[in-house]
């Protein structure tokens, strides 16, 4: 039930998913007063970063592995949450990742480099839960199958609606529970639910066909053709992989005069690494016939075709729709107008530096629920929706890369709604140097640290790091050679 405290209401708040998004969100909700369930249908928190090595055989057609494809839009629920293969690492250097209040810093014995491999930011976010006190708040093992609305609450009376939550122990059998809560805040992530483009005869090819999103390690592939379709992150980290073990790669692209100077490298360089592009028709007898009218017969097809949102578990009786990848209509990609403030969502957008901006969100959706800050009227949400669509659509973005980012300044305009710091310059910058570095070579940006010196010391000094209290920094524990022996300790002395 919602209670007052001091002027402010105190509501009982579900959030789904205990990864980066729901973890924040749970830790803005209590600072507002709010009482907290986590419900996480994993058996610990990390969400994506929580690695998961074994996935389905070859017959299971829901999480990736598909012949024929199957309609994903039709699909209730992924067997296999996360898309972490074992080698991947952070594309983004660790200092410019974090929680405003907890920044993510080099630990002795673990994993030091500036971008660590996938379970240095598990462990992180396991650290941020017992920073926090999080993990009394977490049931683990739950898995969400329905939510909507209390029949007669909202518009009867004049309320907000409030919310059914139907789930269920995944480990044990037994019998699902509802409960009612105030409020629900859906955190479930967008890289969990394949999206598969259609190709001419991919039903009938015999080959083995995949989705990156349970692509684990290269050894199955040794020694066959492999084609990778789609020539975007998981694309191409996948192909430099391969290369080792399969025959051939053939990496598939949508524009093959598009792709970055740092790939055409990486492709000069490896003899059996092709760079095609896309795919017109899959042949019953093996082949893959490209734009070009160049094939190959190929082993394996690997879609790194990225992801779709999915919410199978959410019923609004239409209010929100997912439309082509398009989630709405969500006021700033947060509240949908028409069920806002009680349901929100956190972690839809991509392309943008991810913690502080899902931190922002979350102190947002905890402020709005405890009445510190109001929303502006239907009307005048549902004209922004409106205005930000036209905008997409004239400038050419297609409607399922509605919510991708990839603007500073709207991370900061968003940081206003809340009161939340701007994201620093030398974040930003730090974040477009490395853009530039993997554009450059792709191979070996990570381990570059020629050009951040500065940037870094700077990060350092500032109050993101040194509101940690008495540390001593330096630049070689962040990954820099000490080439130039003169390179300063940073020491932080408060």
């Amino acid at each position: 039930m919602v209670s007052e405290r001091n002027g402010y209401q105190s509501k009982n708040v579900c959030v789904i998913g205990a990864g980066p998004s729901g973890l924040v969100a749970a830790r803005e909700l209590r600072k507002e007063g709010h009482n907290v369930v986590v419900l996480e249908q994993n058996h610990d928190v990390g969400g994506q970063w929580l690695y998961e090595p074994d996935v389905p055989s070859e017959d299971f057609l829901a999480g990736g592995i598909v012949s024929p494809p199957p309609d994903l839009s039709s699909t209730n629920f992924v067997q296999v949450h996360s898309s972490i293969y074992a080698s991947l690492r952070l594309t983004s250097p660790r200092e410019i990742m974090g929680y405003s209040d907890f920044p993510f810093i080099v630990k002795k014995g673990r994993d030091t480099r500036r971008f660590p491999g996938h379970r240095e930011l598990y462990l992180y976010l396991r650290d941020f839960c017992d920073a926090f006190g999080i993990w009394p708040v977490i049931r683990f093992r739950t898995r969400v199958e329905y939510v909507g609305t209390v029949v007669d609450y909202g518009e009867a009376a004049g309320k907000d609606p409030r919310w059914v939550v139907r789930s269920r122990d995944g480990k044990a059998e037994k019998k699902a529970i509802e409960e009612v809560y105030d409020a629900v805040v859906v955190a479930t992530g967008h890289y969990s639910h394949p999206r598969i483009p259609f190709i001419q005869g991919m039903d009938a090819w015999q080959g083995k066909q995949m989705h990156s999103h349970i692509y684990r390690v290269p050894q199955p592939f040794r020694n066959e053709v492999v084609v990778v379709v789609g020539s975007s992150l998981s694309g191409q980290d996948i192909s430099m992989e391969l290369v080792d073990v399969a025959r051939e790669v053939y990496l598939s692209a949508k524009s093959t005069e598009a792709i970055s100077h740092g790939l055409s490298k990486v492709i000069s360089k490896h003899s059996n690494l092709h760079l095609r592009p896309q795919v017109q028709l899959l042949g019953k007898d093996g082949k893959v016939v490209f734009e070009d009218g160049s094939w190959v017969t190929a082993d394996t097809i690997v879609y790194c075709t990225g992801y779709s949102y999915s919410f199978p578990f959410l019923d609004t009786k239409g209010i929100v729709a997912i439309d082509d990848d398009r989630v709405g209509p969500l006021y700033e990609h947060t509240f949908p107008p028409s069920l806002a403030p009680s349901l929100s969502f956190i972690g839809i957008p991509r392309k943008l530096i991810g913690f502080p901006f899902f931190e922002s969100q979350a102190k947002w959706i905890a402020q709005v629920l405890a009445g510190k800050r109001s929303l502006p009227t239907w009307n005048e949400m549902m004209q922004s929706v409106e205005e930000f669509y036209n905008s997409r659509d004239a400038a050419g973005i297609p409607k399922h890369n509605t919510h991708d980012i990839a603007n500073f300044e709207y991370c900061d305009r968003y940081g206003d709604y809340v009161g939340f710091p701007h994201l620093e310059e030398w974040r930003k910058e730090l974040c477009l140097s490395t853009l530039r570095k993997a554009d450059a070579d792709l191979e070996t940006y990570r381990e570059s640290m020629e050009g951040d010196e500065e940037l870094l010391m700077e990060a350092l000094q500032s109050p993101h790091f040194t509101q940690l209290g008495p540390q001593e920094f330096t630049l070689e524990a962040y990954g820099f050679t000490l080439r130039d022996h003169n390179l300063p300790r940073l020491h932080n002395d408060l």
